[in-house]
């Protein structure tokens, strides 16, 4: 298994839709208005990552570690949450 590595990057507005992040390591990472749709992201490492108005939609989350992560205003529609660390993550809904 090949190890990605993208602590600290700055990714804002990536378009990672369908990518295979599994396992990857993007602690710290900026990612503001990044799109994940439907990306792989089992067992990736968010910790402490900007994801501000992120599109997670059928984002598969599983194992994922996203505490102290700043999930404001992210679309986590549909998104696998299965044993997700949440843990001190910010998180905030919009109005409707």
């Amino acid at each position: 298994m090949i190890e990605v590595d993208l602590r600290n990057a700055n990714l804002t507005g990536a378009n990672l839709s369908g990518a295979n992040l599994g396992g990857a390591s993007l602690s710290g990472a900026t990612l503001r208005e990044a799109n994940f749709f439907r990306a792989d992201l089992i067992g990736t490492s968010l910790m402490g990552t900007i994801l501000f108005m992120t599109d997670a939609t059928n984002a598969n989350l599983t194992d994922a570690n996203l505490s102290f992560a700043n999930l404001g205003y992210t679309t986590l529609n549909y998104a696998k949450l299965l044993r997700t660390n949440l843990s001190e993550a910010q998180l905030h809904a919009m109005r409707s």
